[in-house]
């Protein structure tokens, strides 16, 4: 599919989430792209040369759609890019991604903590549907993970932050690794976000942002985008993965999500400035065992975080508390002005435990294994938040 020059490279971020992919309706003259919620577009007069399973040309939404292609825009200049797709969702994103470059025989090598759609996909699904020798490694450690890609390894995939526990994975370090043994390295930058964090920028091939979370930002729309300059293998995710698996996203969706990234920048400066107070705050509040956030020197990845992590290191706080999972369930039932709900990246803070019986728990570092809760702060007052987050402590006895 032809890309279109991007007008305002080299603007700060701020300025392409408002101006690019942005342009007056020609029908109308409107100065918002408008919804096409059309299923089909006009064929050419000529069809000798059309391939019905090729995203060059208008002509069915599974194909494409226009409010798809302007976000499509939008996204890639976010990350300075030279294409993205999006696509359903975030996980429709990954597997696009793990479908099209993954055969049989092929080794992956991934992180021990992962969002729990990629350990399905690795720890259950490729190897045992498609025989792909999937390998799971602490990232954090350089020295494991130079044990674990090992030449034939094709693709290694990380997560940083990670979810659910921030942990921090030095981008560039594993790139090197990947790249000397033959792989090629995708990154998950969502909890990160463009803002924060350009994995492309630090040797990365593809990167994976679930665009319903911090992007979209008011928690109404899904959507997942893979970023990558690798044109010729992003042609191919669009045929294999959304014209031929179907993953494609819906016009009003993309229409939502276009609409939020607009304050994408500005959004992403109050929470890291938000988060960090909070941060700090739970760090010396009894009864709270432990907090995991980059932006804290206590955190282990904190240097490597400051080094690759440019305007702040994001909204998501992992703690713990001196609680059995009953107790943490009760405090989040508690929360007024947070809200008790699974995501992230929402205009409002969420909170989820992660409880003792998680299957995964065993998987993580051993502080993490009670009492652990992951928190998204949103946009409210940050006062407010830290005030409810310490009543909600004192009405279970914390």
């Amino acid at each position: 599919m032809a890309k279109k020059e991007n007008k305002y490279k080299g603007y700060d971020i701020t300025t392409q989430a408002i101006h690019t992919g942005t342009d007056y309706d020609m029908e109308t003259g409107a100065v918002r792209r408008p919804l096409h919620m059309a299923n089909s577009f006009k064929l050419p007069d000529d069809l000798s040369q059309v391939n019905y399973s090729s995203t060059d040309l208008l002509m069915y939404a599974r194909n494409g759609n226009p409010n798809q292609h302007w976000l499509e825009e939008k996204i890639a200049a976010l990350h300075d890019a030279d294409d993205a797709i999006v696509l359903a969702s975030g996980v429709g994103a990954l597997h696009a991604l793990f479908w099209t470059l993954l055969e049989s025989g092929n080794r992956v090598v991934y992180p021990n903590v992962s969002y729990m759609a990629v350990y399905r996909m690795f720890h259950e699904l490729f190897n045992r549907k498609f025989k792909v020798d999937t390998i799971m490694v602490d990232m954090t450690d350089l020295e494991a993970v130079k044990k674990a890609i090992t030449p034939g390894t094709k693709l290694v995939h990380i997560e940083t932050p990670d979810n659910p526990t921030n942990g921090i994975t030095d981008i560039a370090a594993i790139a090197e690794i990947a790249h000397q043994n033959g792989a090629v390295l995708s990154v998950d930058n969502t909890f990160a976000s463009p803002y924060n964090q350009k994995p492309l920028d630090l040797g990365a091939d593809f990167v994976v942002e679930a665009v319903t979370k911090y992007i979209n930002g008011h928690g109404d729309a899904q959507g997942g985008a893979i970023i990558s300059n690798d044109l010729k293998t992003m042609d191919r995710i669009r045929y294999e993965a959304q014209v031929n698996v179907g993953s494609v996203i819906s016009p009003f969706n993309a229409w939502q999500i276009f609409r939020g990234s607009v304050t994408f920048p500005l959004r992403m400066e109050r929470i890291n400035q938000s988060a960090q107070k909070i941060a700090e705050w739970l760090e010396k509040r009894k009864n709270v065992t432990f907090v995991s956030y980059p932006g804290l020197f206590s955190h282990p990845g904190h240097e490597i975080a400051a080094k690759q992590m440019k305007n702040g290191y994001g909204g998501v706080i992992a703690f713990g508390l001196n609680a059995d999972d009953k107790t943490v369930e009760h405090f989040c039932a508690a929360l007024k002005v947070v809200t008790f709900a699974v995501s992230l990246g929402h205009d409002e803070s969420l909170i989820f435990p992660q409880p003792s019986y998680d299957e995964r728990i065993h998987l993580y570092p051993e502080k993490f294994r009670k009492g652990f809760i992951r928190f998204s702060v949103g946009l409210e007052d940050p006062d407010d938040i830290i005030q409810d987050l310490d009543e909600a402590l004192t009405a279970v006895g914390l």
